[in-house]
């Protein structure tokens, strides 16, 4: 199982996640050409992808579908409340909506060699999504544009070998920061975005002895540091219930706009 983040924060989003003979993107935020730079530097095209799975229809998700979907008529798998505001997007141009298989949260289906299994989240969209992805007894998950957590996201996780997990923000930097109080209130909200003392609480509650990777993604540009994400989530797991330290497995952070490690399993 491969996990590769092409790019990742509040002004892109664009995820690879696949095995040896299926790979799909999970969102396409960026612009095509970006997308396919990124997959050819670990030897991949857009062209080979399955399909793009959607997590939800806010521009830095979907800002270079409509691209790559004229383009390489690549499948698009979205929940038809997503799918509908997506073709109401003007600004990602026209889609074929032959195009779009729409799913549902927890009803699995397979691409390709891969099972995907769409979870709920609370955000502020349509119907917005994470997924995991699973092939050969090995998983991935794509956890980002999540308020909140509960029970029924940890358990999605339970058992996790790879996993992009977003650590928006710093809750002090968000407060003292130079945004609007609705945008505040907003981001922190259950609606909005995980902190970085969310993330770490939550990767407590998930860790096991074969988690083999966590990249921490969908950072603010305005409201955290990549250190700061890295340092705040280690703590919050050395100092939480769990038997694990924040240094005892690979924890990475992804890059906004530019290409991350691969994570393989």
């Amino acid at each position: 199982m491969e996990l590769l983040s092409i790019a990742s924060g509040s002004s892109g989003n664009c995820i690879m996640a696949g095995s040896a003979n299926s790979h799909v993107l999970i969102d396409a935020g960026i612009s095509g050409r970006k997308i396919e730079q990124g997959l050819n530097e670990y030897g991949h095209k857009t062209s080979e992808m399955k399909g793009v799975l959607i997590t939800h229809e806010h521009i830095d998700h979907i800002g270079g579908l409509g691209v790559i979907a004229r383009r390489y008529g690549v499948p698009i798998y979205a929940t038809e409340n997503t799918k509908q505001a997506i073709l109401n997007t003007k600004s990602v141009g026209k889609i074929d909506e032959s195009l779009f298989h729409v799913i549902a949260p927890d009803e699995p289906f397979t691409v390709g060699e891969l099972e995907i299994a769409p979870f709920s989240i609370s955000h502020d969209a349509a119907d917005p999504v994470a997924y995991v992805i699973r092939s050969r007894g090995k998983s991935a998950g794509v956890v980002t544009d999540l308020g909140n957590y509960n029970s029924y996201i940890v358990e999605k996780l339970r058992g996790i070998h790879l996993l992009l997990l977003e650590a928006n923000h710093d809750i002090h930097m968000l407060q003292t920061g130079s945004y609007p109080y609705y945008l505040k209130q907003r981001i922190s909200g259950e609606r909005g975005h995980l902190s970085n003392e969310r993330c770490g609480q939550l990767l407590a509650e998930i860790l096991h002895d074969d988690v083999h990777a966590v990249m921490l993604g969908h950072l603010s540009k305005e409201n955290n540091y990549p250190e700061l994400a890295y340092e705040t989530v280690k703590l919050e797991i050395s100092m939480g219930l769990c038997p694990y330290k924040g240094e005892d497995f690979p924890l990475y952070v992804a890059k906004r706009s530019s290409v991350s490690k691969l994570l393989e399993v």
